[in-house]
């Protein structure tokens, strides 16, 4: 037999191990709530071939490629136990099975590394909570598509309804078909119908109501059913308390602000800061993409190295706030061609750095420039810290936080000696940390630090949609079995 005719036969092997996964991990999600990772990448609703890349892409990080053959058997285990709803990491089970020198089986170690889940210490299935989006722009669409992605098992987080301003004929059809198809993102992953007779889009069974309404004071949620809901602004039109308390309408709870809140609005990046959220606080934001991208991998560069100064300067892809051709723009430089130019504009996640890492003493400055590109991002962490280091140093701690931190969800690392910016379109994470072009020299470093400006800002604003309305379910296994 040839090495290609081995390649093959193995490749078809791993292909019906991958196969004989699927059920299983769409079992545990539908029934028992339980959310099936590999190294925090979610393997539900995956094709074959999906999994198998997942299990390859390990290689990168990890330094060694993941294969099914390992995985199986401890996904096999987690069937036979009685879970409740939570994330599992398959990635994570077997790296620490692997440094565990106990002799333990494969089901006796699955059963003690993800007890907390299990039996009398789980947690109970809760009711949906009901969310609405007011509006349904770029970050609407894609918070959208990851609520109704997470609606599978029934429980946690439901989409009920979102708020637009009326757009004329057909307007809804229009809106679905927004939903529907993405030229950056591509197509959605289901089916969608419209109801135009009930003003209702229904997206893989999820019925969504399209309430139309110029001001917010001008809707009744209880009207629609919808109870004790979390309304996620994502026009950007109010961004203090007095205004995004226009919000806080019968029916409505909590309002999450898809942009940096001003004043006393508490600007929440996931990972970081979180828990600081009171359980009575009904208004917060969720800062920016940018500020979501910098601050997780700073705050891990501060505890380990102390960060004394620091400069961040962002190549920001163009948004909709800019124009297509040169035209009058309230902002300077923004009203000249974006797909044409590069443009020079602030930004302001520097100043919005001591909202979330309020411990951090060291000044950091910002900058940005807007590029012809319509999505992905790419920020460039300079910092002075308080003491050397070297450059492997810095790649094998920014690799472990990644791997195995409470950071995990939040950063992620690359070694692709050829990356560019679309290779990250579709990251769930808020910044990927790039491997190769890592500088450090004494007590300098410099992070160069993907992110999608879009999708993984939208997974972080779920996420923290998911902790305030408490169906954030913990992860296992920790760090430490």
């Amino acid at each position: 037999m040839t090495v290609n005719d081995d390649s093959f036969t193995n490749w078809k092997i791993r292909e019906e191990i991958a196969e004989s996964m699927i059920p299983l991990i769409g079992k545990l999600h539908r029934e028992r709530d339980v959310t099936v990772l590999l190294h925090s990448r979610s393997l539900v609703n995956k094709s074959v071939v999906s999994i198998l890349k997942t299990h390859r892409f390990a290689r990168q990080i990890a330094g060694a490629e993941l294969s099914v053959t390992e995985t199986m058997p401890f996904l096999e285990a987690l069937t036979t136990l009685d879970l409740g709803p939570s994330q599992i990491d398959l990635g994570m089970l077997v790296t620490t099975y692997m440094a565990d020198e106990r002799g333990l089986s494969v089901a006796e170690f699955t059963a003690e590394a993800v007890a907390g889940a299990t039996g009398a210490n789980k947690i109970e299935r809760r009711e949906p909570r009901d969310v609405v989006l007011y509006g349904f722009g770029r970050i609407g669409r894609l918070v959208a598509r990851l609520l109704i992605e997470k609606a599978g098992s029934g429980n946690g987080l439901m989409l009920r309804a979102i708020v637009v301003r009326g757009g004329g004929a057909e307007d809804i059809v229009k809106r679905a078909s927004l939903l529907r198809r993405d030229s950056i993102h591509g197509q959605f992953q289901g089916t969608i119908t419209v109801d135009e007779a009930n003003s209702t889009i229904v997206a893989n069974g999820n019925a969504i109501k399209v309430i139309y309404a110029d001001d917010p004071s001008a809707v009744d949620y209880t009207e629609y059913g919808i109870r004790d809901a979390i309304l996620i602004d994502n026009t950007g039109k109010w961004r203090d308390r007095e205004g995004l308390s226009k919000h806080l309408r019968p029916g409505i709870e909590k309002v999450v602000l898809t942009a940096p809140g001003k004043g006393d609005v508490p600007n929440i990046v996931h990972g970081v800061n979180h828990d600081t959220v009171k359980p009575d606080e009904q208004i917060l934001s969720c800062a920016s993409c940018t500020t979501n991208a910098i601050v997780p991998p700073l705050k891990a560069m501060d505890d380990e190295y102390g960060v004394l100064r620091g400069h961040v300067e962002t190549v920001h892809s163009f948004t909709n706030d800019q124009n297509l051709l040169d035209n009058y723009h309230k902002s300077e430089r923004r009203g000249r061609s974006a797909p044409l130019n590069m443009v020079i504009t602030e930004t302001g996640a520097a100043s919005a750095v001591a909202k979330a890492l309020p411990d951090l003493k060291a000044p950091i400055s910002g900058s940005s420039i807007r590029v012809p590109v319509p999505d992905v991002s790419i920020a460039i962490l300079n910092l002075q810290l308080a003491r050397e280091t070297t450059r492997e140093e810095v790649h094998d701690y920014l690799r472990e936080v990644s791997l195995t931190s409470p950071l995990k969800r939040q950063i992620d690392f690359t070694t692709a000696p050829d990356a560019v910016s679309s290779d990250f379109i579709g990251s769930r994470h808020a910044s990927i940390v790039d491997a190769g072009a890592l500088k450090v020299d004494g007590d300098n470093a410099i992070l160069y630090l993907w992110y999608d400006n879009e999708f993984g800002y939208s997974c972080q604003v779920v996420r923290v949609v998911q902790h305030v309305s408490g169906v954030e379910y913990p992860t296992y296994p920790t760090t430490a079995v």
